[in-house]
């Protein structure tokens, strides 16, 4: 551990500093900031550099600008950090070479070392060992379109993390109907943030209409904060809308997403390196505008994390260890 006093004791025994949380966000934790996670794999898959390194910067200080302090969550030199220094997230934005890691890779990216970015299964991980109840992301994985079988350990973790999640619905590539499904089958809790729909990332609206409706931080907060006082171990869901001046009409993403799925089918593309393609095949075919549209929403995204997390009570952040 960086810090012998960490305020995280059930880590005081680990032989192998494998597990960082930086002095800063213990700092921070100590003088009564709630914590904001935020997830790396858009900066090292899902912006090109340089706006992946504004991009991360922006979103720390946004939440920062909201009450909050940022915990950006990544892999580097074989340790899993909770809150990166400027050096190091700026290390992290310009490292060619960096992988995108969720959990069935996570112990093999510390073994390496290197450079990898977390995905939000990885980062619900880091964080809740961390004591952290809030991640900021874009969207969630979720069920693939054509094979209900390729799910994203996304909703694995999601089932398992006491965490608020505020993203904007799924990845649009994704299967929304099976996604929003599955939540429901896990027992997550989806609330929409200041709007009934599910919201298709790029765009507000999926067609699908979301089972909760918070207009508020607090109303957030208080739903989650019953739901984990139940007993309940899943996270809470808050889908947030992209800002209206940059949210794409559904009609027209959805042939931009359908020419990138098909360019990839015939590139023969499998796996993990599939999202990275579609993300920028889709920002190629629109001319940008989908690229512009994730950044105003991560931005949007990462302000309401912040809030919510500042409407949660203190002590929420602790509980479950006692």
């Amino acid at each position: 551990m960086e810090n012998k006093k960490s305020l995280f004791p059930f880590f005081r025994s680990a032989a192998k500093s494998d597990f960082v949380i930086s002095n800063d966000v213990e700092r921070a934790r100590r003088n009564g900031r709630q914590i904001v996670a935020l997830e790396s794999a858009l900066i090292t898959h899902g912006v090109p550099w340089p706006e992946n390194l504004n991009i991360a910067r922006e979103l720390e200080q946004t939440v920062r600008e909201n009450g909050a302090y940022p915990a950006t969550i990544a892999v580097q030199e074989g340790q899993l950090r909770v809150g990166l220094n400027a050096a190091q997230l700026e290390t992290l934005a310009g490292a060619r070479d960096a992988r995108k890691c969720s959990l069935w890779d996570l112990s093999g990216a510390l073994t390496r070392g290197g450079s990898a970015g977390t995905t939000v299964a990885a980062t619900l991980f880091a964080a809740e060992r961390a004591g952290i109840k809030v991640l900021a992301t874009g969207g969630i994985g979720g069920v693939h379109r054509g094979n209900s079988r390729d799910i994203s350990t996304d909703l694995l973790q999601l089932a398992r993390s006491q965490i608020v999640v505020v993203c904007s619905g799924a990845k649009a590539i994704l299967d929304l109907p099976a996604t929003l499904e599955m939540l429901e089958t896990a027992g997550i809790p989806v609330i929409g943030y200041q709007t009934n729909d599910f919201p298709a990332f790029y765009s507000a609206e999926s067609g699908l209409k979301t089972p909760l409706r918070a207009d508020t931080p607090q109303e957030a907060a208080d739903i989650a904060n019953a739901h984990w006082k139940l007993g309940l171990r899943t996270s809470v869901l808050v889908v947030v809308p992209p800002p209206a001046e940059s949210a794409l009409p559904r009609e027209r993403i959805e042939a931009v997403i359908a020419e990138a799925l098909q360019q990839a089918e015939n590139e023969g593309l499998r796996g993990s390196a599939v999202t990275p393609y579609l993300l920028a095949k889709i920002s190629e075919l629109s001319d940008g505008e989908s690229l512009r549209a994730n950044l105003a929403l991560l931005r949007n995204n990462a302000k309401v994390a912040a809030q919510i997390a500042v409407a949660l009570p203190q002590e929420q952040a602790d509980w479950r260890y006692i």
